[in-house]
């Protein structure tokens, strides 16, 4: 699934119909994988991007559109006043109004619109607010990457609207509650989520690397796809640590029906090493920490483990960068839909991962 191809013209003449109160460079704050456009309209792309802007007054509508090569519905979470209060389904189609209802007597308010879903299942573009904007100045805080597959996106997480065996994939998704974004909040740091389903290190879930992209052929495009179109990501986050979560798919057995080799240490060890290596180029300074994943177990954990003891041997004698750490999660019997982590289950994650990443932020 990709972003609907749509020529400029076209999309100026449909985000130039909704009404935005003001256009000054200080009034939206943008965070993770998003595409800014003009007139303060952004497409928010990977899990968990999102748009705040704070606003007077008891009254806030916000205007948001389902994006991609085909048209279905979306969902994004609204926090307010700090205050999480659901999701919001995008239905397909033109931009949709949605009024904000606001409960609080507070001169000033906030709100933040969060991508529940991933780069995967398509964007959501925000076309503006009808609120009456007040400035907004981004906090300093100290700031964290999490580069992963399905369970970093929170994918099949939340089945609270649409139970597992209902809708469609990205129905159950929820990355403001992936483990990621939740730590990040407890400990106070910024984030961005560079994830995509069923991605590997060297194959994907289901995939040899012959018809679907992986993590290092996708991870350079801004919309997380082959697609030459779309930008380039420009790397200006620049994070204090890399936390890197990519071995589950690789180690997959995929569907049972398709063709599926003997996992490869090589290859998986030889991409990861490569990988690190670009994302040194690009972040100098960032302290790099990979993990196993609490869903992958017995004979194929140890082996995971091992495979992840070699990548870090390989960066011993690098004197220029933080040496590399290693995160082992407990495992986990998964509750989620399709044998993923639910949004209880994340936050065992978070809560375990937490103050590993405390500490390192603190260190720096």
């Amino acid at each position: 699934m990709f972003l609907k191809k749509i020529p400029l013209l076209i999309l100026f003449l449909l985000i130039s119909t909704v009404s935005i109160s003001q256009t000054k460079n200080n009034t939206f704050l943008y965070e993770g994988r998003v595409d800014k456009l003009q007139n303060n309209t952004v497409v928010l792309i990977g899990s968990a991007s999102s748009v705040s802007f704070n606003f007077t007054g008891n009254e806030c509508s916000v205007s948001l559109q389902s994006i991609d090569s085909w048209e279905h519905h979306n969902y994004v979470s609204l926090v307010l006043d700090g205050k999480y209060i659901g999701k919001l389904r995008v239905e397909k189609g033109a931009p949709q109004s949605f009024p904000i209802k606001i409960t609080s007597n507070k001169k000033e308010h906030n709100l933040t619109i969060y991508k529940t879903t991933e780069a995967q299942s398509g964007n959501v573009l925000f076309a503006g607010t009808t609120a009456k904007l007040t400035s907004i100045t981004a906090k300093k805080k100290k700031k964290i990457e999490f580069i992963g597959d399905s369970i970093t996106c929170g994918a099949a997480s939340d089945p609270s609207d649409i139970p597992c065996d209902k809708g469609e994939y990205f129905d159950h998704h929820n990355g403001y509650m992936a483990y990621g974004p939740v730590l990040s909040r407890e400990i106070g740091a910024s984030y961005l989520m560079s994830s995509v389903s069923g991605i590997g290190m060297y194959r994907n879930w289901n995939d040899e690397n012959k018809e679907e992209g992986i993590m290092p052929d996708l991870y350079g495009n801004l919309y997380l796809t082959k697609d030459p179109s779309k930008p380039k990501y420009d790397f200006a986050f620049q994070p204090d640590i890399i936390s890197i979560a990519l071995g589950t798919n690789d180690f997959s057995g995929g569907d049972g029906k398709k063709e599926r080799l003997p996992f490869n240490p090589e290859k998986y060890i030889s991409n990861y090493i490569n990988f690190i290596k670009m994302l040194y180029t690009h972040n100098p300074k960032a302290q790099i920490v990979i993990t196993n994943s609490p869903m992958v177990n017995g004979d194929r954990a140890v082996v995971f483990e091992d495979c992840l003891n070699k990548v870090k041997e390989a960066f011993t004698a690098d004197k220029t960068h933080k040496p590399i750490l290693i995160f082992k999660y407990k495992p986990m019997t998964p509750n989620g839909c399709l044998g993923h982590p639910d949004v209880a289950d994340q936050k065992v994650m978070a809560d375990e991962y937490a103050p590993f990443l405390k500490k390192l932020l603190n260190e720096k």
